[in-house]
């Protein structure tokens, strides 16, 4: 009942083949073993019998030799006990029993070799023998054995204690073949059922933990952090397209207005026409910026940007950056300072590092301006930790939410309700991406009041995979 209940799967699986076969392997090494031993153990036993046989028949024959065979027949009667291992027939040249503890001449050693005999040492208690036969000068025979039925219930003991050993492990293995088989089978089918949820849409289910911390368990955790990266593309999948349906509708719609304006209002005037044309190219610059950053970010992501890394001046190459963006932060009235010295140096992509520093200064430049308007201030800077470098631009303006910190780094995601302000969703992102690429990480930290952004950037040689 309990083997119908494991179904036909347990039995046709991998794991009770295995099993099996491993049991296979076993109980025949172990049979060879044992029969081996038993064979060896046998033979020892033989070999002493005969040993102790052929003594004594060569003590006997000294006897003989010496004072006759009428001597030997005294000397087995001394020997002979009806009891006794010790097994003894002299006969005279006409085969009359003139000694010994046999009743009678055993048939099988009617020639001249020895061998394996039965007597009875009481009536229905048929026992086996061994035994030498000697012939006599003189015509009389003598039969000199030894008692093994001992022997042979030791090997028949033997032989049963190895069979029911034998059966027992086959049952053991079988049954632990079907139970290994069941506990896999059982770890499979969750697998399956997950993978099964998954593939009709549910991208929230996981592959379940036993917690044995075993090589399923960890077939598992991996195979769920997959999943956990899948639903997160596919949701900044959805979230991209929703959002490139926003950003790009507005654009592309005042792209076909001014167009239209053009032809309708521009009549003959040449001028008219040139200032139409350039308006319509200045929006569709904006589109193909964000589509390149779109395309920028992708890469990124994708790991298939391997870029060209080189050792360089880290601190030089932030002081360079924000260089450039201090007219831009003196126009929003933005005070732009940068604490990044010499010396610092650190082998990465240097194109990639520079637009990511480049995207958290610009920013902190347009959201960095405090709530009401007034004076304000964007530090930079670079810290030096034991295998990183740290890149920090810190603000004054309103800052992120905690709940909303992470959200921010992905792709198209403006926190600003009205999308009124410049900006394609992407600057974060591609900060987020830079750091993926080189193995770094980005935090985005409250910095009270203001937003701080940190780049951490490992200070070896930079990796080519997302």
């Amino acid at each position: 009942m309990v083997l119908g209940k494991l179904g036909a799967s347990a039995w046709t699986s991998t794991p009770f083949r295995l099993a099996a076969l491993s049991i296979a392997a076993f109980l025949l090494t172990a049979a060879g073993i044992v029969g081996f031993l038993f064979w060896q153990t046998n033979d020892l036993l033989t070999e002493q019998v005969l040993s102790g046989l052929r003594a004594e028949v060569q003590e006997l024959r000294h006897i003989e030799a010496a004072a006759g065979s009428a001597s030997v027949a005294e000397a087995v009667k001394l020997r002979a006990r009806p009891d006794g291992p010790g097994l003894y027939f002299v006969a005279d040249r006409n085969g009359r029993k003139r000694a010994g503890n046999l009743s009678r001449l055993p048939p099988e050693l009617q020639g001249e070799g020895g061998g394996t005999f039965r007597y009875e040492r009481e009536p229905g208690n048929e026992r086996l023998a061994v035994a030498l036969p000697v012939l006599f000068s003189d015509g009389s025979r003598l039969i000199v054995g030894r008692d093994i039925e001992e022997q042979r219930e030791f090997a028949n003991r033997m032989r049963t204690v190895f069979l029911l050993g034998f059966g027992l492990l086959s049952i053991a293995g079988l049954a632990g073949g079907l139970g290994a088989g069941r506990l896999l089978l059982n770890r499979i089918d969750q697998i399956n059922a997950a993978s099964r949820s998954i593939m009709a849409g549910d991208l929230s289910q996981r592959v379940p933990l036993a917690g044995t911390k075993d090589e399923l368990d960890n077939l598992a955790r991996n195979l769920n952090m997959m999943l956990d990266r899948i639903e997160q593309l596919m949701s900044g999948l959805r979230e991209v397209s929703d959002n490139i349906a926003h950003d790009l509708k507005t654009p592309l719609s005042r792209l076909r207005n001014r167009a239209e304006a053009t032809l309708r209002d521009g009549g003959d005037d040449c001028a008219q026409y040139r200032a139409g044309l350039e308006r319509v190219i200045e929006e569709a610059d904006e589109l193909i910026k964000t589509f390149n950053a779109m395309l920028l970010v992708a890469r990124l992501e994708a790991g298939a940007l391997e870029g060209t890394v080189e050792p360089f001046d880290l601190g030089a190459l932030v002081r360079d950056v924000a260089e450039f963006y201090e007219p831009v932060a003196d126009e929003q009235g933005l005070e732009l300072t940068v604490d990044a010295g010499d010396g610092p140096e650190i082998v990465a992509n240097r194109h990639l590092v520079s637009q990511a520093v480049a995207n958290l200064i610009d920013n902190a430049i347009k959201y960095g301006r405090s709530e009401p308007p007034g004076p304000g201030s964007i530090a930079v800077s670079v810290t030096e930790l034991a295998n990183d470098m740290e890149i920090a631009v810190a603000d004054r303006g309103p800052g992120i939410s905690a709940e909303d910190r992470e959200r921010a780094l992905k792709r198209f995601v403006r926190l600003e309700a009205s999308r009124t302000k410049p900006g394609t969703g992407l600057g974060l992102s591609l900060v987020a991406a830079v750091a993926r690429l080189h193995h770094g990480t980005v935090r985005l930290e409250d910095n009270a009041p203001g937003l701080r952004a940190v780049l951490v950037l490992p200070r070896g040689r930079a990796g080519t995979g997302a």
